[in-house]
């Protein structure tokens, strides 16, 4: 088993995945085996032009400002590399790395040390796919060889140097049987079960540079999903619960421990979820995101503060904003730096704290990460004039490094100067319906003629908390002759939480008359076929089209991916059932018509749609049982349904020839049933 650092939601599965499955004719059916093998050509050359380039997905800036450390992958290394460059001279980088020379190693997580004179980082040197914590001495560009500070047998991440440069603080699971996150692949449920979920237990471990000590400091038993110092060293704070993890972080409370005691203390009991906790420069406060939240690592709601003593109530201090606060950094004057998602935007806002005031400092519809949070960024200097350091992308743009004054960065790096992305056409779609603002992407097909009237695809987004956006993997489908719409209805992050909150015991319903709605929209502005118009999804997305055919006939053809079609057995069936309370209001035991209200298989007998249903094996959070029931009663009605269950596989597909199969069968499906030409 290799234990690397993959976090997947499943929103970003839809993103990443959905961009691998879409348009085009039924295997079963089609004229030409020489026409599948083209097309699985086409695919497979469309996935290595999107797979081949150099890709930064880590960035850190060093305290003293003036060095920036990424991680890459695609380079002639192979693996995973980290590069040290300094800031005026981001041209002349140089490589960090545990491996011997003309050796590769996977390497990730750079972090720098306070003083900015040694870096930490993870790497499997040695023993492939086992991760080890390494720590180089730097002298601005001169590297010294790195040294081994660990002996894990297991899954590491989450390095964080101690504010006194002291230590290293890591979440470490002790022989780990799987990746830690509900997207991997479960494993198998045989023998006496006598208890729920996998229950590797996720802790928090210190490790002291000087003796290379590891300490666990978690208590046993308490599974740790995010941490962070007190800026005097002598506390954590982390976000906890009882094991399993995949299943209980959606109930993982706020917790303080003092470094070098066994007890914890509750802070915070939260309504909802939780993310991010982090500690004010005075150490008197914690601040955290909450909001409804479906997916950990898709953080969305609103910006909160308690007291370190846990006495005081929790403050909100974004109440009522139209949009969806995803990161935030506390600066050394007590304010807040926070990314929020509004409204197809990323916003970069200044939070006092004292008024609650929000000053806008820069926005862009590009996609915008410094490390593991989504909207993140890497920020050092005076709050007065911050620099920040980011990784910048959208769908005509590949992963760059940018760095700057916070309210202009400027691109740093070219990794790709060869690579020429297909230019999408895309625009921001907003409408009104039932009192909600809803907004929306619309990718136009290459060669767009206006006299011409095009098909249609609808792309349900996953989550259902998160956002859909068109992005490099969904060029295929502009290439083809297909629109693509990309609608956000109610449920979605980037309208605020009362938005996010408003599909709430009423999935199917409104949410489904804003993607409808949306579709009008659309239509206003383009010419579209209304007897060619698709839907397809993964995850809440797949669940999404199985539902919305059982309700309406604009849909001529449908791609459900890892979806629901019975949310009572779905409750019994999946590893993270503690997500469902939140929305339905109870279990299926106390309230299953709320449950029956939102099922596919409740109006089963409605569908006219030809379907084709796709799923892994071993998924956990959408188990195959649901798309076989939902499969077999098609067939028995006599309905056109195909159903593929990819052996091995999670929510996350992890083979590249699976990937490349899910699409092709997309683009067969929609081809057959909605041809981009008439």
């Amino acid at each position: 088993m290799k234990f690397r650092n993959t976090i997947v939601s499943k929103l970003t599965i839809l993103a990443a995945l959905c961009a691998f499955q879409t348009p085009v004719l039924a295997q079963t059916q089609i004229d030409s085996i020489a026409q599948v093998k083209v097309l699985r050509l086409q695919v497979t050359d469309f996935l290595k032009s999107q797979s081949g380039f150099k890709s930064v997905s880590q960035i850190a800036l060093s305290p003293d400002g003036k060095y920036l450390a990424w991680n890459i992958s695609g380079t002639t290394q192979g693996g995973r590399a980290i590069y040290i460059a300094s800031l005026q001279h981001p041209d002349k980088p140089v490589q960090v790395t545990a491996a011997s020379v003309g050796q590769s190693a996977n390497e990730s997580e750079p972090v720098w040390s306070p003083d900015s004179k040694s870096i930490a980082f993870l790497s499997d040197e040695g023993k492939k796919g086992q991760l080890q914590l390494f720590v180089a001495a730097v002298n601005g560009l001169q590297i010294a060889k790195a040294q081994q500070y660990s002996n894990f047998k297991g899954y590491v991440s989450r390095l964080q140097w101690s504010p006194n440069g002291q230590s290293i603080g890591v979440l470490y699971v002790d022989n780990a049987t799987r990746n830690p996150s509900p997207v991997a692949a479960k494993g198998k449920t045989v023998g006496v079960i006598d208890s729920l979920g996998n229950h590797d237990v996720q802790q928090l471990a210190l490790i002291n540079l000087a003796d290379k000590k590891q300490t666990t400091l978690s208590p046993k038993g308490v599974y740790v999903f995010e941490y962070d110092w007190s800026p005097d060293n002598k506390k954590v704070a982390y976000l906890a619960s009882l094991p399993p993890g995949d299943d209980n972080w959606y109930i993982a409370k706020l917790y303080k421990q003092a470094i070098g005691t066994t007890q914890n203390e509750l802070i915070y009991q939260p309504a909802k979820q939780i993310a991010l906790p982090r500690w004010s420069p005075d150490g008197k406060q914690i601040a955290f995101i909450e909001g409804l939240m479906s997916d950990q690592g898709v953080t969305g709601g609103e910006v909160f503060t308690v007291n370190e003593s846990g006495i005081a109530n929790a403050q909100n201090h974004t109440p009522g904003r139209k949009s969806s606060p995803a990161w935030f950094n506390w600066q050394a004057d007590g304010t807040l730096i926070f990314t929020e998602q509004a409204s197809g935007q990323t916003v970069v806002n200044q939070l006092n704290l004292q008024t609650n005031q929000v000053t806008k400092l820069w926005q862009t519809t590009d996609a915008i990460r410094a490390g593991r949070g989504g909207s993140s960024l890497s920020i050092v200097g005076k709050p007065s004039a911050p620099t920040v350091a980011l990784i910048r992308s959208s769908w005509n743009k590949l992963p760059d490094v940018w760095a700057g004054k916070l309210s202009a960065p400027v691109q740093l790096t070219n990794f790709n100067p060869e690579t020429k992305l297909p230019q999408l056409s895309v625009a921001n779609v907003e409408w009104d319906n039932e009192n909600w603002h809803v907004q929306g992407w619309l990718q136009y097909p290459v060669g767009y003629d206006s006299t011409r009237t095009y098909p249609l695809l609808v792309n349900a987004h996953g989550g259902p908390a998160g956002t859909g956006k068109p992005s490099q993997g969904t060029a295929i489908y502009a290439q083809l002759g297909y629109f693509v719409f990309f609608p956000n209805p109610r449920g979605s992050l980037g309208q605020g939480n009362a938005f996010t909150e408003a599909n709430r015991r009423d999935w199917g319903y409104g949410d489904l008359r804003d993607i409808l709605t949306g579709v009008d929209a659309v239509k206003k502005k383009v010419n579209i076929d209304n007897n060619r118009i698709g839907l397809f999804g993964w995850s809440y997305g797949g669940s999404t089209a199985m539902f919305a055919i059982t309700q309406t006939q604009r849909f001529k053809a449908v791609v459900a991916g890892a979806g629901a079609a019975d949310w009572l057995s779905y409750y019994g069936q999946n590893s993270i059932d503690k997500w469902m309370k939140p929305y339905f209001g109870a279990s299926p035991y106390d309230d299953p018509a709320i449950y029956a209200r939102s099922s596919a298989m409740t109006f089963i007998k409605n569908i006219q749609t030809p379907v084709l249903i796709l799923v892994g094996e071993l998924d956990g959070e959408s188990p195959p049982a649901q798309s076989l029931q939902y499969w077999h009663a098609l067939k028995e009605l006599g309905k056109p349904a195909q159903l593929v269950i990819y052996e091995g596989e999670g929510h996350a597909f992890i083979k590249p020839e699976d990937r490349v199969d899910v699409l092709v069968r997309s683009l067969e499906w929609f081809k057959k049933y909605l041809p981009a030409t008439k």
